[in-house]
């Protein structure tokens, strides 16, 4: 007997699953015979195609080489399986990302975000790095337990996604890397065979890259974890995931809400502007304390995950102050562990204490930072700090998302480093409890901007 309602059913299930295929339709990239939409520019190494696949030779005595897209591309889904030889060597796929016919003194220059792919024992494969440009945005030292999902000599899957202003990356189906960003809504997609420089080891060693495809309409964005933690470029804001994950801003870019001079109960009237978004304290006589003096949040924390933004002008010396107690009355610079910004090479303060304990990002005075791995960047651009303190007293002092050291407070070994520094005749320095969060005027201007803080 024929039933009207069972042929509209499946009428309806037929045009739902048209609907579904439609909003996942992807494109291919690569036709699997020829190079055809492609072009190879900047260094020599060769691309060719093999067995459907596209193969890039590593050779010596070239830059970085690049296949790129004739076309650009904006808002994006873009997959593929990319097999890497070699445990020391490197490549990566470049997003949204641009080429100088001119750059690198004519051998031209490709230049944006790029996803890496990196085999050695550093293991940030799927990080987000900016070629050529402004380096290090997602190292895996801010999700290290990515670092086990590459796996070396094989085709590993990759998932990038470019919508509005994120990129977020998967390797072989863990979330690996989130950046919202500033820059470049568009660009071309590159895929790269490192330099080797004169490397002989990896002469000839090869990258196949296969199954690129990429979707471009009705695009859905795959959910990551609640607390991931993301680096957010813009400034002085907040992102949906980062309120939902609990983070404030401690400084608005308007005004000097929740702040007030140390041991003063107001902002101060001098030495502190805020202009263009920027924290700025300003120059003097170099001295601690001399002009506006530290500012406070008018908050205490205990157990926080802090970031912040900097920028140094040359020869400057400021800090990040954090369980600052107030309680010292002392005179200069209020009493606290402190998170070191400094200009190391024009700034005086780098040459003493004890083995480079005064240098960016050490722990003043106590323990040198590490800054390895491209952490460090030049005076006159932004550097992004970070300080962890965990609930159980573990502490992380990061730079540009590379962490540079780490402590565990009141532990034997933090009050042998106590006992040997400035610090030492300060009863329990460093264990209170909670306190506030301080930015130092130290005589020099230095800006901040993007200071966020989550409590743990």
């Amino acid at each position: 007997m024929f039933n009207p309602f069972k042929k509209i059913s499946l009428l309806s299930l037929l045009a739902i699953g048209a609907i579904t295929a439609n909003a996942q339709k992807t494109t291919p990239l690569f036709d699997g015979k020829t190079l055809n939409g492609w072009k190879k520019v900047a260094g020599t190494a060769p691309y060719v195609v093999e067995d459907n696949m596209i193969v890039g030779t590593m050779m010596k005595g070239t830059p970085n080489s690049f296949l790129i897209t004739e076309k650009e591309y904006g808002d994006f889904i873009l997959e593929l399986d990319v097999k890497l030889e070699g445990a020391d060597s490197n490549t990566g796929v470049q997003t949204r990302s641009h080429y100088d016919p001119n750059g690198n003194k004519g051998k031209g220059l490709v230049f944006g975000r790029q996803m890496e792919i990196d085999p050695t024992k550093r293991a940030w494969t799927g990080g987000i790095y900016d070629e050529a440009r402004r380096l290090w945005l997602y190292p895996l030292e801010l999700n290290p337990t990515a670092k086990t999902a590459y796996k070396q000599e094989e085709f590993n899957h990759f998932r990038i996604e470019c919508i509005g202003n994120e990129m977020k990356t998967w390797v072989n189906g863990i979330p690996v890397a989130y950046v919202i960003d500033t820059l470049d809504k568009s660009g071309v997609i590159g895929l790269q065979v490192h330099s080797i420089g004169d490397n002989s080891t990896n002469e000839g060693k090869k990258v196949y890259f296969k199954n690129i495809n990429i979707q471009t309409e009705n695009l859905k964005s795959k959910p990551f974890p609640k607390d991931f933690y993301l680096v957010n470029l813009t400034a002085n804001e907040l992102s949906k995931p980062e309120l939902a994950n609990g983070y404030k801003l401690l400084f608005d870019g308007k005004t000097n809400n929740g702040w007030v001079g140390a041991y003063k109960s107001v902002f101060p009237a001098k030495g502190w502007v805020i202009n263009d978004g920027l924290l700025s304290v300003l120059p003097s006589d170099g001295g601690e304390s001399t002009n506006g003096g530290d500012i406070v949040t008018k908050e205490q924390f205990s157990a926080f995950d802090l970031s912040f933004e900097f920028k140094l002008t040359e020869g400057a010396n400021s800090g990040v102050k954090y369980f600052v107690t107030l309680s010292e009355n002392n005179k200069g610079s209020a009493i606290g562990l402190e998170y070191q910004v400094l200009d190391d090479e024009k700034h005086p303060d780098a040459k003493l204490g004890k083995d480079g304990n005064r240098t960016l990002a050490s722990l003043y005075d106590l323990m040198t930072a590490d800054k390895k791995l491209g952490s460090k960047r030049g005076i006159g651009v932004w550097n992004r700090g970070r300080v962890v303190v965990y609930p159980d007293n573990r502490v992380e002092h990061y730079l540009n998302g590379i962490k540079v050291l780490e402590y565990v407070r009141g532990s034997e070994a933090f009050k042998t480093l106590v006992a040997g520094s400035k610090y030492k005749d300060w009863q329990n320095f460093g264990q209170a409890k909670q306190g506030h969060i301080l930015l130092q005027d130290h005589g020099d201007k230095v800006s901040f901007r993007s200071i966020k803080i989550k409590k743990l």
